[in-house]
């Protein structure tokens, strides 16, 4: 059975789903098996894409007028599809970069194996970038991770403040500029260090 995906970006009218559905009807999908969502390609939950996956039965096909219709980015791409094949179901690309692809034949195949072998190089120029940007960050002295809130000196003062019981905390964290929670991280109701505190005092 042929089953069509279909999305828009835009929501306010300004753009037609009507070219995606002519060209998957011309395709043969019934237009009781399409599928749309109309929102940004880059948001995780897309309930159109989500109900069209799960509606999806071994020996079925997903048509799609362009790649971009379906993935955020080629990874996510290479997984839905991936998920795809185990489950035996094919992918059909009609127009577009990657039109080419035919998951049900092996030349089509044979094309998301390209797209698959981008997609792991691309990952693996991302981790070489981070193990080499961390490595360089070590040899100037600096740690990896998040920026604390807090300096050494903002530590101090709020110890001090911390152990004076009229201190109100709310002022204490505007003075210092951060939310109240965030000041707990460093330093307790009494003045005691707390974890991020010892750590920026390195103590």
């Amino acid at each position: 059975m042929l089953i069509g995906y279909a999305r828009i970006s835009k929501a306010d009218g300004s753009q037609s789903l009507d070219l995606q559905r002519d060209a998957l009807a011309e395709a043969g999908v019934g237009a009781e098996a399409i599928y749309e969502d109309r929102i940004s390609g880059k948001r995780e939950a897309r309930p159109g894409l989500d109900a069209c996956l799960k509606a999806l039965r071994s020996g079925d096909v997903l048509v799609v007028w362009k790649l971009d219709r379906l993935g955020r980015d080629l990874r996510h791409l290479v997984n839905v599809v991936q998920d795809l094949t185990e489950r035996g179901i094919g992918l059909r690309v009609l127009a577009g970069q990657g039109a080419q692809i035919d998951t049900t034949t092996p030349a089509g195949r044979l094309v998301f194996g390209i797209f698959a072998a981008l997609a792991e190089f691309e990952r693996e120029l991302i981790r070489e970038r981070t193990v080499a940007g961390l490595a360089a960050a070590r040899a100037r002295g600096r740690k990896g991770g998040r920026k604390f809130a807090l300096t050494k000196a903002q530590v101090r003062l709020a110890q001090a403040a911390m152990a004076n019981r009229d201190t109100s905390v709310g002022e204490l964290a505007a003075e210092l500029g951060v939310k109240p929670v965030t000041l707990y991280r460093y330093v307790g109701p009494k003045g005691e260090l707390r974890e991020n505190g010892r750590r920026v005092l390195g103590v």
